[in-house]
């Protein structure tokens, strides 16, 4: 597992791929998936890549305004042939308001999934989270639609190439009611998933990891291998309670929450 933590890929290498999967974002076009070209890259090679696109986006003024996981779910896991998730960061630009238009133009094949959203009343920093740190330190709970769109064709990749792309981030709904966790069974609390009226996906909190808890302990202890955590104060989506449903330009969606009201918008 050492491998890992290597880097394969130089520096150069590392802030082309970057330019290279962003501009593919920024401008909605599909790339084929990077380990075609490198092989040899390294899990550390592929979050070098995210965060270099993170700074490319700072430096250019954006803020990053959250985090998000994915591939959150053990039978997607095992489907991949991973052994854990990944994450990725949101951008200032991602963000839609509830009931509001996204651009289907913008983006290449989008799909939508319905999440959970965790805010943090105190920082947690990893090695060593678990659920428990998670509960102490959360602030409040609400729903989240994320609108996943990877860059690479017909959504084929590895997790080397997933994390290289920020694990296929590009816009995320969020609203509804906030709740405390104390309020809820976090574990069974039900969603459904409708699309121009129509049923296409319902689904429980425990499909994340078996507790949607986990994901964001998960993530601490994640960051912490690049000395990182998440700051009192940070928003964090928890990977998909639903399966991923594509959407068409002129489709509209609505995504129910026991006890957590509803989100919906439209693809225009």
């Amino acid at each position: 597992m050492t491998e890992a933590y290597e880097n394969k890929l130089t520096q150069a290498q590392i802030e082309e791929l970057a330019a290279h999967c962003e501009k593919a974002e920024l401008e909605a076009y599909e790339i084929t998936k990077i380990t075609d070209d490198y092989p040899q890259m390294t899990y550390k090679d592929a979050f070098d890549i995210q965060w270099e696109t993170r700074r490319r986006k700072e430096e250019r003024g954006h803020k990053i305004v959250g985090m998000k996981m994915g591939l959150t779910s053990w039978a997607k896991m095992a489907q991949m042939g991973v052994e854990q998730p990944c994450y990725g960061f949101l951008a200032d630009y991602f963000s839609v308001p509830e009931g509001g238009e996204i651009k289907h133009d913008e983006l290449i094949h989008p799909k939508i999934e319905a999440e959970l959203a965790f805010v943090l009343k105190d920082e947690l920093k990893g090695p060593g989270v678990h659920i428990g740190d998670v509960l102490r330190a959360t602030d409040f709970v609400m729903p989240a639609v994320e609108v996943i769109d990877s860059r690479y064709k017909d959504f084929k990749f590895d997790l080397k190439s997933v994390i290289a792309d920020n694990s296929s981030s590009s816009r995320f709904v969020t609203g509804g009611r906030m709740a405390d966790i104390a309020d809820l069974d976090l574990k069974t609390i039900g969603v459904v998933m409708e699309i121009n009226g129509e049923v296409v996906q319902t689904g429980a909190g425990a499909a994340v990891l078996g507790h949607p808890a986990a994901s964001v302990a998960m993530l601490a202890n994640m960051m912490a291998d690049r000395g990182e955590s998440l700051p009192a104060g940070s928003f964090i989506m928890i990977g998909a309670i639903t399966a991923a449903v594509q959407v068409e330009k002129g489709d509209a969606f609505t995504v129910r929450y026991q006890g957590l009201g509803t989100l919906s918008g439209k693809f225009v």
